[in-house]
């Protein structure tokens, strides 16, 4: 592939892309608009390029992007699913696309019981009594949820309550959101037999903390793939203390019409429906985090909240313990069509058959991949499962970062690397229900030959990728002094 120039090196003096007719009406100078402290003394040295040097630019550019419309995208923890171009036709509809939140709400009835609709289903695929849409993302559900629970233990009269247990297992933004919380984090460990939370250890935080809980954080099943059992144990002895259950919904695709995290005892719930709903994941935004919570738990959700009266939608108040919005607006409601239309094509069957569809394909590829790679928890899996390259690391120095950069060389983006941090050398796989037997087993075919490669040319592993624009990168030097800015020569 052809190495592509910086725009600001393409060009010439005065070239233009366009250009503008002559002003028909009188003009001011810049100097008699904004102070001389905000003017330029010399002009700012942006690129002098003509339309085609620009379209061919950026077009070029995006022909390298790499996403599920390109390739398999085996990203563990992050469901990158297709995303259906039916749910982007019914966003791009003008009677959704071509509105404004401050429109009266009798201008907008239609974008008002959407909304109203989508709140039940994900109440009814979740077992919680009411959602709030408004999160823009899941890391922004969390910290709403765990507002939601601050509220409810200060309205209890326990505004002391400080502590949330978080597995050694768990995703990084559970402990972040938690201290963005201003609660303390307590950290449980998991069983090594299991993968599920080590019993003993928890009963241990709960009675020398008991009057101090505000919450255990859990994603079941969990970043190892798999499904905690002891679920509803937890979730009784964690209530006897006091405490609330949040449930992270970042793995909500192995569950969907299986069971349900408010069966499970879980009081909080959060979505990603950039993940489970198959809403594109937009290179960093835009996502939506819902949030659904129990009856008791209601009162504090954010405001307004979608209503209906005969046959009439509205917005209404939230009520005066509301914790307040948490985002402008009613969150990102083009996020939230295309959740909506993905539900609605599905239907309930259709759900249940996408979490079976992902359990089965990710067990097939655990299976496929034992003879080669370890498996961390060789156990019926769900919808992902952690493998590790340990056993090529002690032979031949291969690491689960090389494995990851050789599979760029295939056309394949890298599985998620060293998470959850308690697997050495691990691999998270999820290939998620939409990829084809044949998808898999060219996947299968390649992750063998790495192994191959590792025991028999390892320096091929080692110095990959090699057919990408951009090869093996001093990662340290990229992370601390990374050069961004572009220098004229």
């Amino acid at each position: 592939m052809s190495v592509e120039s910086l725009i600001f090196e393409k060009g010439a003096p005065g070239r233009r892309a366009a250009s503008m007719p002559e002003m028909d009406v009188p003009t001011e100078a810049l100097d008699v608009l904004l102070p001389a402290t905000l003017l330029r003394q010399e002009p700012a040295p942006l690129p002098e390029v003509s339309e085609i040097e620009v379209v061919r630019h950026y077009t070029h550019l995006s022909q390298r992007n790499f996403g599920v419309d390109t390739g398999f995208y085996p990203l563990g923890s992050c469901t990158m699913k297709y995303n259906p171009k039916l749910n982007e036709d019914i966003a791009a509809l003008p009677g959704f696309a071509h509105i404004h939140p401050l429109q009266p709400d009798s201008t907008v009835q239609g974008a008002i019981q959407l909304v109203y609709e989508l709140e039940q289903y994900l109440a009814e695929i979740s077992g919680m009594t009411r959602v709030t849409l408004q999160p823009s993302a899941g890391a922004h559900g969390e910290l709403t949820g765990l507002m939601l629970i601050k509220a409810y233990h200060q309205s209890q009269s326990e505004g002391h309550r400080n502590l949330v247990i978080i597995p050694d297992n768990a995703h990084g933004t559970n402990p972040a959101s938690s201290i963005l919380a201003d609660y303390r984090v307590v950290e449980v460990k998991t069983d090594t037999k299991t993968g599920g939370i080590n019993m003993a250890h928890l009963e241990a935080i709960l009675e020398s903390n008991a009057s101090n809980i505000a919450a255990i954080m859990m994603t079941n099943p969990n970043t190892l793939g798999l499904f905690d059992g002891n679920v509803l144990e937890i979730a009784q002895r964690v209530h006897e203390v006091g405490g609330q259950l949040y449930y992270d919904g970042a793995n909500a695709n192995a569950v969907l019409g299986i069971t349900r995290p408010g069966d499970m005892g879980f009081d909080v719930v959060h979505f990603n429906l950039h993940k489970t709903c198959s809403t594109p994941h937009g290179g960093g935004g835009p996502g939506a985090g819902p949030i659904g919570v129990k009856e008791h738990l209601v009162a504090f959700l954010p405001g307004p909240l979608p209503a209906k009266n005969g046959q009439e939608y509205y917005w209404a108040d939230a009520g005066p313990q509301s914790i307040g919005k948490v985002r402008a607006n009613m969150g990102n409601f083009g996020v939230l069509v295309r959740a909506y239309t993905y539900i609605r094509s599905n239907g309930p069957d259709g759900l249940r058959h996408v979490a079976e569809s992902a359990i089965l394909n990710a067990n097939y590829l655990k299976y496929e991949l034992a003879s080669d790679y370890e498996i961390a928890y060789p156990i019926t899996c769900q919808h992902e499962f952690v493998a590790t390259a340990q056993r090529q690391k002690d032979e031949s120095g291969v690491t689960a970062l090389d494995v990851a950069k050789r599979l760029l060389d295939f056309g394949m983006y890298a599985p998620t690397v060293y998470f959850p941090l308690i697997v050495h050398e691990a691999m998270m796989i999820e290939p998620t229900e939409t990829e084809t037997r044949e998808t898999l087993d060219s996947f299968v075919t390649v992750m063998r030959q790495i192994a191959e490669e590792s025991r028999t040319n390892p320096e091929i592993v080692k110095t990959a990728p090699h057919t990408t624009v951009i090869g093996r990168l001093d990662q340290a030097l990229a992370a601390r002094k990374p050069n961004l800015r572009w220098i004229q020569g």
